[in-house]
């Protein structure tokens, strides 16, 4: 491939498969990582279980009803942080320009890399074979000329594909997609759209995209460009972003406020922390949340000063989150935090402390550390 090239690389069934990989016992058996309790809730759940219908954020009294043979084991944070940084510093050995997305996938951009590093689907291959040879654990890679493409791509051959959509093969690759594997289209607004006689990607590249705006607004726009596989969003390093985000999309809607609260206080402090890995304070704070209609919703708080304490990011998305919960709390589907409107360094910001800055300071400076030292799982906030 020439012209842009990027990448979208995706762990398989990833807590679940370091859990298999540490423990051979659990090789070829049905696997669900969780908290095996009355209110437990699954966080992964290996390719055995998900034949019988298992899928993470499904209570686990579900799941397990679903796969009596399922063995259920507590999850281990550390050890998936510990595998995560192996698996980003290949990445960063093999691609100049890394995002990260979550623990466990990132985008990578191979433009204008094929003399230094050779052809980009070829990079792939050793991506996978790397992670496979000094990991022992299995990703899926999509190549495409953009990010939405990519991430289309990693999905198509799971587990352990490979899947290259070039860029004459778009049109036919994507015409006889289902409507529901577009982006921001889920089952409430799918059925709208087949009601409509938009049922693929090739229905809706059949629209005037005049027609298309006219009946979903940004819905409609978005239908026209990525039925068209159309995205121009860069890929960005954490330093290099407008943002710094973490979302996260569960397997089924989250029903209980106190659990999504939980994700999210988690999302604000590794957001914080990756603030200040690269030494840039938020000026604003992003809560994103999706239903199981996918209707997405954001809220977002302009903070007193830019900051990069983990109390202050917490502090904008708790606020945030309740201040909607307490309203009108629906079962959520994805749930996420973004720091915003970023600048470098402290600057001046030291003249305009609020009391106990210093003491907060220290505190994410020792965690930090304790954390780089130990694993993520090693020590945490209360709530």
């Amino acid at each position: 491939m020439d012209g842009r090239v990027v990448l979208h690389v995706d762990m398989d069934a990833f807590f679940a498969s370091v859990e298999q990989r540490d423990h051979p016992e659990l090789r070829g058996r049905p696997v669900l990582v969780g908290h095996d309790g009355s209110r437990g809730v699954v966080a992964a759940a290996s390719y055995e279980a998900r034949e019988f219908g298992c899928r993470s954020a499904m209570p686990m009294s579900v799941a397990k009803r679903r796969c009596p043979s399922a063995v259920v084991v507590p999850g281990r944070m550390d050890a998936y942080v510990r595998a995560s940084r192996a698996i980003f510093a290949v990445f960063e050995d093999m691609a100049p320009v890394v995002e990260p997305l979550s623990i466990d996938e990132a985008f990578l951009d191979l433009t204008g890399t094929r003399r230094a590093l050779g052809d980009p689907v070829d990079v792939a291959r050793r991506i996978r074979a790397r992670i496979a040879a000094e990991l022992a654990l299995t990703a899926s890679v999509g190549v495409a000329p953009n990010k939405f493409l990519a991430k289309l791509a990693s999905d198509m051959d799971k587990p352990d594909g490979l899947t290259v959509i070039a860029p004459g093969t778009v049109d036919a690759v994507l015409g006889p997609l289902p409507i529901e594997r577009m982006w921001g289209v889920g089952p409430a607004t799918a059925q709208r759209l087949r009601a409509a006689g938009i049922g693929t990607f090739a229905d809706a590249r059949a629209a005037p995209r005049d027609e298309l705006e006219r009946r979903y607004g940004r819905l409609g726009s978005a239908l026209f460009r990525l039925s068209r596989g159309i995205d121009d969003r860069p890929v960005h390093r954490d330093g290099e972003a407008k943002s710094i985000g973490q979302e996260c999309t569960f397997g089924a809607d989250l029903g209980e406020p106190g659990a999504v609260r939980d994700v999210l206080r988690r999302q604000a402090d590794n957001v914080a922390s990756r603030l200040r890995r690269h030494d840039l304070r938020a000026g604003v704070v992003t809560v994103k949340i999706r239903f199981g209609d996918f209707e997405t919703i954001t809220r977002s708080r302009t903070l007193p000063r830019p900051t990069d304490l983990t109390r202050d990011v917490r502090a904008a998305a708790r606020t945030l989150f309740d201040a909607w919960a307490l309203r009108s709390f629906q079962p959520v589907r994805l749930i996420g935090v973004t720091a915003g409107r970023l600048q470098r360094g402290a600057g001046q910001l030291g003249l305009f402390a609020a009391p106990g800055d210093g003491r907060e300071r220290e505190l994410d400076r020792v965690l930090d550390g304790i954390r780089e030292r130990f694993g993520a799982g090693s020590i945490r906030r209360g709530g």
